[in-house]
């Protein structure tokens, strides 16, 4: 958790005024009962009014004044926490958006959210509490110690005798609770991913009638995060009655003790009195300080979740030196790339060599999962390949800036996501500043525009988040328009067609065809009837290609690519 508070240095300002503020308002506390001392023992004994009368407006005036400064203190450590808490989230969102796709599947989707909400605010409730409490604690307990050894030195053995009582119950209890603090942000993970799920999952999980399966895995994980936080607070809970019970005992033999002395004659009654305040004083210290080890140790695990994320380094990072293409703008070349997915026993794509020009439809085929997809998330380098180079405007993708590589890249997913807001700002999603021409122009290529201009606001109509108030067709030729308006020299459209009709389909590659006449095009489908009008057309099967050439060709020469052709196509049509 210390590493965290390393980003507390632009706060140093505000930590300076709280510190100054807490210890105005302790040493006004502190300062309280030797004046109550004096009103009891020169006052009160004497009858002297004036003499009370004076002390005690000056008990008010110190007492008013701490309480100015407890305000301004918690303002100001409020603020600070916030501003910490603002900045460390920025922190980590920036972090996760520099991951590759690995990273996201090691960590996990639901855990980077709890991590940048629920942990983030954990540590900065602590913080906040840190600044008023452990600031405060330390000069209460030294000062009240220092007071009550100077009313009377003996009584203060009392003190002595019960502090190490009290340190060992926050001890024994914290270590019971930190395991089950880390185990509760685990069982938080687990309930986010499963809500998630659901969630997102809703059309499936109503179309197969799984509501009551979801509900019961729902209802688990949440038992599981109520059981452990039960025992937690169990835990916690036997703390408050401790402090209590050890506070009380004190103040008995406080009483006891000093009741000896008065008789005796060492000690004056108002002496005795500010002796109990100042042994009221260390122990409430020693409690706030018990107080802040409660939200410690589930902080501590928060900030361990929050330094793994923060010092997790992706596994792809732009080279020391890199490479700007001038030159070969729109060629892509896979020269015998090999890839494997972390942990998996069986190469994802093996030993794959082609090469694409501008002004040429590269069209790529095969069955369910020979790997079309695999390839497709190498050119971007969402992966890193284990041998071999792919070549992005004659350099290797390795040796150029991501930012600049994706920027020569528009790439239309096979899932089409869109997020919330106007169809126009979706559009521009691809290129910032593009104009209203150029939005309603890749809108028409896309033929998109029939459909958007049949809405009632048109452009400007809004989109639900996830785009779940449009269609799986109407989805998908926003993403192609949203790759359109950027003009990159390198399209890449995974299955983007595979939610419209043949008549769209035809009308869409068509205008394609025109429009990308000096970038190239690499499609992606599973229908024949989409990719036997390219240029060239891959034929992949378990991760290998099987043959390239056109459509014809391959007709002749692939076998597998001829019973893709059979299973989908008459024998008319394949005349």
């Amino acid at each position: 958790m210390l590493k965290l508070f390393r980003n507390l240095k632009p706060f140093t300002g505000l930590i300076a005024v709280v510190v100054t503020f807490v210890f105005i308002q302790s040493m006004g506390d502190l300062y309280l009962p030797t004046l109550m001392s004096d009103i009891i023992d020169t006052g009160v004994i004497k009858g002297d009014t004036d003499y009370i009368l004076k002390i005690g407006a000056f008990m008010l005036l110190v007492a008013a004044g701490g309480a100015v400064c407890a305000v301004f203190a918690s303002y100001f450590s409020s603020k600070a926490a916030m501003g910490f808490g603002r900045n460390l989230r920025n922190k980590v969102f920036s972090r996760v958006e520099s991951f590759s796709l690995q990273e996201f599947d090691t960590v996990g989707t639901a855990s980077l959210i709890t991590r940048t909400t629920n942990d983030i605010t954990q540590v900065q409730q602590v913080l906040m509490m840190l600044m008023r409490m452990v600031i405060s604690a330390p000069i209460m307990f030294v000062g009240g110690v220092i007071m009550a050894v100077t009313k009377d030195a003996k009584l203060s053995l009392i003190i002595v005798a019960i502090a190490p009582i009290l340190v060992l119950t926050i001890f024994l209890i914290m270590f019971k609770a930190l395991p089950l603090f880390k185990a509760m942000q685990i069982k938080i993970d687990k309930l986010n991913l499963i809500l998630r799920e659901s969630l997102t999952g809703v059309r499936v999980v109503r179309a197969f009638n799984r509501d009551p399966y979801e509900q019961t895995r729902f209802e688990k994980a949440n038992y599981d995060l109520m059981d452990v936080s039960i025992k937690v607070n169990k835990i916690m809970a036997f703390m408050m009655p401790m402090m209590m019970l050890i506070l009380n005992l004190t103040t008995v033999g406080v009483l006891w003790f000093g009741g000896i002395r008065i008789d005796t004659g060492h000690m004056q009654i108002g002496d005795l009195m500010a002796f109990m305040q100042y042994v009221a004083q260390i122990m409430f210290a020693l409690i706030m300080a018990s107080m802040m080890f409660i939200m410690v140790p589930r902080a501590s695990a928060s900030a361990a979740r929050i330094n793994a994320v923060l010092d997790m380094n992706p596994s792809i990072s732009d080279a020391a030196v890199t490479t700007t293409a001038e030159a070969n703008r729109g060629y892509l070349e896979f020269d015998s790339v090999t890839f494997s997915y972390p942990g998996a026993e069986m190469p994802a794509l093996s030993n794959i060599s082609f090469r694409a020009a501008p002004g040429q439809v590269t069209a790529v085929i095969g069955g369910t999962g020979s790997g079309k997809s695999t390839m497709v998330n190498l050119i971007p380098r969402f992966y890193d390949i284990d041998a071999g180079t792919i070549r992005v405007n004659g350099i290797d993708v390795r040796k150029m800036k991501q930012k600049e590589l994706r920027s020569y890249i528009g790439l239309v997913p096979q899932k089409a996501v869109l997020f919330s807001g106007t169809i126009s700002e979706n559009i521009r999603y691809g290129k910032e500043n593009a104009t209203d021409e150029e939005v309603w122009h890749a809108a028409k290529v896309a033929q998109a525009a029939d459909f958007i201009e049949g809405m009632k606001e048109g452009y400007d109509s809004q989109i639900t988040q996830g785009g779940t108030n449009l269609s799986g067709g109407q989805k998908q030729r926003l993403s192609i328009a949203r790759a359109l308006v950027r003009k990159p020299d390198l399209y890449i459209l995974d299955d983007s067609f595979s939610a419209l009709d043949f008549k769209t389909d035809a009308k869409l590659r068509a205008a394609l065809k025109k429009e990308t006449q000096e970038a190239t095009v690499l499609i992606v489908a599973q229908r024949v009837s989409t990719v036997r009008a390219a240029d060239q057309i891959i034929v992949l099967d378990e991760g290998k290609i099987e043959g390239i050439g056109t459509h014809e060709q391959l007709l002749e020469t692939c076998s597998v690519y001829r019973e893709i052709v059979q299973s989908q196509l008459s024998e008319e049509e394949i005349a």
